[in-house]
């Protein structure tokens, strides 16, 4: 595997977009399960507010987890690009009947309602995205830098909330990244066969 950032994000979105429908609809469900399981052995009892992500360009499907998790009276929140920073994201409550827009990369996003936006330290979980990750926690993002940029200041604070989880198919995992001094790093990282904790 190369130590490209941009060779190891061409070489793992293809190994991904290559999934057959089949095995997207199995890693779909698998992540339901698992991440089910993750939050009740964590907070069995907690109505847990838990940002997620639509899925795009061959990700692992969450619209499993979300039903599920909307069917158990979580609270949901989507990512939206920034309105005034377009660098930064807010995290904006969902629902079935959210109404939507698609942002400048064509992702679904909720239309924005300040008064559905919540502030990123009461989040209890923000599962994120990624193209690859390595066995020491490191995440390779699109190379936009909106979760990392969002997740700085906490994380150079060392907070213990919201727990960061990535969201992952296990042909994207990789020995090593080759990381940047702005890449924050996953203490979880759940993939359909496992679960990562470090």
């Amino acid at each position: 595997m190369s130590n490209n950032r941009a060779q190891i994000r061409h070489d793992i979105r293809k190994a991904r977009n290559n999934l057959s429908k089949n095995q997207q609809e199995l890693a779909a469900e698998s992540l339901k399960v698992n991440f089910i399981q993750h939050l009740k052995s964590i907070n069995p009892a907690k109505k847990s507010h838990i940002a997620l992500y639509l899925s795009n360009d061959g990700e692992l499907d969450t619209s499993l987890l979300i039903n599920e998790l909307w069917n158990t009276d979580q609270a949901i929140y989507l990512p939206i690009i920034h309105p005034f920073n377009g660098a930064n994201l807010l995290f904006q409550r969902y629902e079935k009947n959210s109404p939507m827009r698609a942002n400048r990369y064509g992702i679904l996003e909720p239309k924005l309602n300040c008064s559905q936006i919540c502030p990123l330290p009461e989040l209890d979980y923000v599962l994120m995205p990624l193209v690859a990750f390595d066995k020491f926690g490191n995440r390779l993002g699109m190379g936009g830098g909106f979760y990392d940029r969002t997740l700085a200041r906490l994380y150079e604070q060392h907070w213990q909330q919201p727990q960061l989880i990535g969201l992952a198919h296990a042909c994207q995992q990789v020995d090593e990244l080759p990381i940047e001094s702005w890449d924050v790093p996953l203490k979880t990282i759940i993939t359909p066969d496992k679960t990562y904790c470090w």
